[in-house]
């Protein structure tokens, strides 16, 4: 009877263990200047931007930094700079404000075909109208079925986010080369829209990640003084800026509108107060399998990463992983072959989460 129960008990510490296991944290390199995105290359190459416009080749084996030329009129303004990156195919899109003179800037994408020494990149998206604003890009990118799908920020301006025929504040499909798909909301009933615009009613995303589970698009954005939230991409509707305040008030207290109402795509989970959200995944991998199809999402203001279990767009539960660890963070990205996780702060260095 004693060995049965010494059996059981050994069994219970083996699984307690393995349960209790926390994850590890381990600084990669540090030193950037105000970096914003990363994108892998390989398992053992990433590309970094820094806002400031310099586009970075970092050896994860060697941790030797290399920066790569380019041709990029960038204004650094505000939240504005170098942003996104993103590494498809042998070619480089990146996200930047455009510097169009007097203040004026844009969100723009701009695509190369990789070179670790020069990239010589061509605009393949501006939003219009430009605007004298330091606030609001957006800026990140993905590809599902080779198209491209762009985040806008609404430059702090607003009720622009309910124009269709203007870009900030939406989220833009384009093709890979800029060109209009022919199958956009424009052509499908919303025929007022500007052609290139997917959704719109945003105000601020920095996140958004296509999931290997379902094949949807999913968002994360900024809200005011509270509303932060997560969400899914959804053809030809919109989010409600700024009609809906989604839980949230102006930085002078006052309230914006309601959280949500019937006609506009609701959010799959608010934060009230703001966690500052910024980037986010959809996890798949080995390094934490009990993981697969939960959103990893990020904070600035909290510097926390949270995980999300969530179905049928009903969250399940919310975990914090850490909080406080490793400053604000910036951008998250999955190392395909191994499933480790890493991590882009606003202080200057890369992470890397891993059991």
């Amino acid at each position: 009877m004693k060995k049965i129960i010494f059996i059981f008990f050994f069994f219970f510490v083996q699984v307690f263990n393995v349960l209790s296991i926390e994850p590890k944290l381990q600084q990669v390199i540090n030193g950037l200047n105000s970096p914003w995105s990363l994108s892998f290359i390989d398992s053992n190459k990433v590309l970094v931007t820094e806002k400031s416009g310099s586009l970075i080749l970092v050896d994860l084996n060697t941790q030797k930094i290399k920066r790569i030329k380019h041709n990029l009129q960038i204004l650094e303004d505000g939240q504005g700079g170098l942003l996104e990156v993103l590494y498809f195919d042998e070619q480089v899109f990146v996200s930047y404000s455009e510097n169009l003179k007097n203040g004026n800037s844009s969100t723009s994408v701009a695509s190369a075909k990789f070179n670790e020494n020069v990239l010589n990149f061509k605009n393949i998206f501006r939003a219009e109208p430009p605007i004298n604003s330091g606030y609001h890009f957006g800026s990140r990118l993905i590809i599902k079925d080779n198209l491209l799908y762009i985040t806008v920020g609404e430059r702090g301006k607003g009720m622009i986010a309910q124009d269709p025929t203007k870009h900030p504040g939406s989220i833009i499909r384009v093709h890979l080369d800029g060109k209009i798909p022919k199958d956009n909301p424009k052509f499908k009933g919303k025929k007022d829209w500007n052609p290139k615009i997917y959704q719109i009613g945003v105000r601020n995303p920095q996140g958004m990640d296509l999931s290997p589970f379902d094949n949807k698009i999913y968002l994360t954005n900024h809200g005011a003084k509270g509303g932060d939230w997560f969400g899914e991409a959804k053809f030809g509707e919109n989010y409600g800026w700024k009609i809906l305040g989604w839980g949230g008030k102006n930085y002078s207290g006052i309230k914006i509108g309601p959280k949500w109402k019937p006609g506009f795509t609701k959010a799959i989970k608010y934060w009230v107060p703001s966690i500052a959200v910024s980037s986010m995944v959809i996890y798949m991998g080995k390094e934490f399998e009990e993981w697969n199809g939960d959103a990893l999402i990020t904070s600035l203001k909290d510097e926390s990463l949270r995980k999300i279990k969530f179905e049928k767009n009903v969250v399940l539960n919310e975990k914090i992983i850490f909080k406080g660890s490793i400053g604000r963070i910036r951008d998250i990205e999955i190392e395909k072959a191994t499933g480790q996780i890493y991590l882009l702060t606003d202080e200057g260095s890369l992470w890397r989460l891993s059991k």
